[in-house]
This record gives structure tokens, sequence and C-alpha cells, in this order.
């Protein structure tokens, strides 16, 4: 479990220092140098000619700082759905493998517990850490030490509703991020009118491509900011979609090949 911890965490800083790595040199090589030049032959035109309206580039609208930070944090955040989502698909693959070998009609007795429970243990050790088989091996456990079905059921229910709030939990950076990218934009915004009033003067005076270009700072950056969070917020739910689905089907799962099978010896229940 530590081991898998420290991979994640490892994983989360490179895949932020990768994300820099590409937007950055994307930002420097290709946006930046197109947006100034675009910028440039606009305000030619603006200068020669009153009427002009200049259209809305692609580069200029993600040139500044602020858009380039709301996308290395969309990446950064992409990259820890995707791993979580593997993750999560790997999981639901074990739903479709007979993890107990029992058929209809066969009953799963106290003193049968640790032979049932050997099948689980076998798995790899990687797989032995996801939900379904930590789910079934504590009803197994719980079975053979009480000999009660109901607290087989109990713990088999508490287990997943643990691993249900340590996947909520895990997510908290994901959320902050998506929070963050909204504010990144409005700090651009406030950036931009503030420059803008600045430059008032300017305006007054007959020259407003100062003001304009300010201005597009600030809603430029908010415009982004706001698709990127849409984005980054559909994806996340949608991974908390499939997660919640895992732990309602690993509940499912344990009822319908573990807990319908187990049966107490009479002479258990008199006791």
């Amino acid at each position: 479990m530590k081991q898998g911890m420290l991979s994640e965490a490892f994983y989360q800083v490179a895949a932020l220092i990768f994300a820099f790595i590409v937007v950055h040199a994307t930002y420097v090589t290709l946006i930046r140098p197109n947006a100034d030049l675009i910028q440039e032959q606009q305000n030619l035109l603006q200068q020669t000619d009153p009427n002009f309206v200049p259209e809305r580039s692609f580069y200029i609208i993600l040139r500044d700082y602020e858009q380039e930070t709301c996308i290395i944090l969309m990446l950064w955040a992409m990259a820890i759905i995707g791993m979580k989502a593997q993750k999560t698909l790997r999981e639901r693959k074990l739903l479709e493998r007979a993890l107990v070998p029992v058929g209809d009609g066969t009953s799963i007795l106290p003193e049968d517990a640790r032979n049932f429970a050997r099948p689980v243990q076998a798995l790899p050790e990687g797989q032995r850490d996801f939900l379904l088989p930590r789910a079934l091996l504590a009803g197994l456990h719980r079975f053979q030490s009480t000999r009660d079905i109901q607290d087989v059921s109990s713990v088999v229910k508490a287990t997943c509703e643990t691993a249900a709030d340590r996947m909520e939990t895990e997510l908290s950076i994901v959320r902050y991020i998506a929070w963050a990218i909204p504010s990144i934009g409005f700090l651009g915004t406030v950036r931009g009118i503030g420059t803008a009033l600045g430059q008032a003067y300017q305006a007054v005076s007959g020259d407003i491509v100062g003001v304009t270009v300010s201005l597009g700072v600030a809603f430029n950056s908010t415009f982004v900011a706001l698709v990127v969070s849409i984005f980054l917020m559909f994806i996340l739910h949608q991974l908390q979609l499939i997660q919640d689905r895992l732990v309602l089907d690993c509940e499912n799962y344990c009822d319908e090949n573990l807990i319908r099978h187990l049966q107490v010896p009479e002479r258990d229940t008199r006791l």
C-alpha cells in the first residue's frame, strides 16, 4: 500500500513537470510568436482604418500566462484522472471472474471459509489490494471467526464504504485544480482591467490600442478558464460515476457470490 502511494505521488509530480514542459514549449515556439505577429498586423490596420474590426484569433485568445497556466493544470488533472480511471477499469475486470468457486446449491460453512479464501489470496500482489478481493477476504475471515452472516454483510458493506471514501479523498487534488482554474482566469481579468485603466489617458487622446489589448487579456483569460473548467468537471464527474459503479457492483458481487451461499449449522444457531 505504501509503495503504491509513493508511486502515485511520483506519477503526479512527473505528470506536472511533463505538462509544464510540453505546454510552455508550445507557447514559446508556436502560440506567442503567432499571436504577436497577428496582434501587430491588427494594430497597424486599426491605426490606418478606423472602421477595422479585428477578428478573434485562436493564438491571441491563448497567448497570455493565465491561459498557459490553466492549460498546464488541465493536463495535469487529466493525467491524474486517467490514472484513476485505468485503475478502476482494471478492478472492474475482476468482477468477471469467479473468485469464490461455489456453485448453485452449494453452501459455505464457517469451517470452509479458509479454503474458499485461498483462490483470492492466490491473486497477484497488485490485485489483492483491489476492492473486490479485500471485501471477499474480509467477509470470509469474519464468517470464520464470528460464524454470523449478518456480521459478514456488515463488514463487506463497511469495506466498500471505506473504499468509496478513500476514492473520494484521492480526488481532492483534482477538485482543487478544478477550483483553481477559474480563479486563475479571474486573476487574468483583474490584471487586464487594471492595465486598461492605467492606459485610460491614451484612450482619451485617441489611441485605444493599448486599452483594447488589455481588455482582451481580461476577457480571453476568463473565457479560456471557464471552458477548461467546464471540460475538466465533466471528465471528473465521469470518473466519479465509474468509481461509484465499481463500489456498488462489488457489493452486489459479494451478495450474489458469497453472502447468499453462507450457511451456519443449526447447532450454532441454537447456541
